[in-house]
């Protein structure tokens, strides 16, 4: 009867242990069991920006041209200067517009720098290259050398002058605007000869 007893025992202790397992839940067959999960993640979109270019060029060199008994002249072509706006309109501030703004150097002769020409002798008639038609874009007004060219251009040289304007509170300038300028210049009819060197500063300011 001892050993029969402890049988009985020992049956019921597994009988326990196996009524705690519980078997594993049966997903439902098929496509109806499950859920679709999308999602559409957009690109991060970098804000738009305002700026400059200057067309590759090996710089400007003035040639001869035009001279008369009130001055020596000379003559030539900037490269071409291009601003871009990338921005949406609800990233312009209302009222903002923007400028590129010319500022010549002093020539100075190459191996004599006692020998100079000041910027207010340079002029430039800037134009526009790109349509124009929304008028929210416009070229500079002519520029003339202290020594008129006789076309009634304000002469007083290139010393912070407009080459490029946009309108104020207005969104049409979004996209690429073109300009370039010839430029002129006029100087006394005695100016020592000589190689002389200047730099044209072009500078683009954002501004309300």
């Amino acid at each position: 009867m001892k050993t029969r007893t402890t049988q009985i025992l020992a049956a019921s202790v597994l009988g326990l242990a196996l009524a705690g397992v519980a078997g594993p839940a049966m997903a439902a067959d098929g496509p109806d069991g499950g859920i679709d999960v999308s999602v559409n993640i957009e690109p991060i979109r970098t804000p738009g920006q305002l700026s400059m270019t200057v067309a590759d060029n090996n710089g400007i060199s003035l040639q001869e041209n035009g001279s008369d008994a009130a001055a020596r002249q000379f003559t030539g072509t900037m490269p071409t200067v291009t601003v871009s706006d990338t921005r949406l309109p609800e990233e312009i501030p209302a009222g903002e517009y923007w400028a590129v703004v010319g500022q010549a150097g002093q020539f100075t002769a190459t191996g004599d720098p006692a020998k100079t020409i000041g910027p207010q002798y340079l002029g430039w008639t800037p134009r526009l290259l790109t349509d124009s038609s929304t008028g929210a874009v416009a070229a500079g007004e002519p520029i003339s050398s202290v020594i008129s060219d006789g076309t009634g251009a304000p002469a007083v040289g290139l010393q912070g002058q407009e080459l490029l304007v946009s309108a104020a509170n207005s969104t049409d300038e979004i996209g690429t605007s073109k300009v370039n300028a010839d430029l002129a210049l006029r100087t006394a009819v005695d100016v020592a000869a000589g190689e002389y060197h200047s730099t044209l500063t072009l500078s683009l300011f954002n501004q309300s």
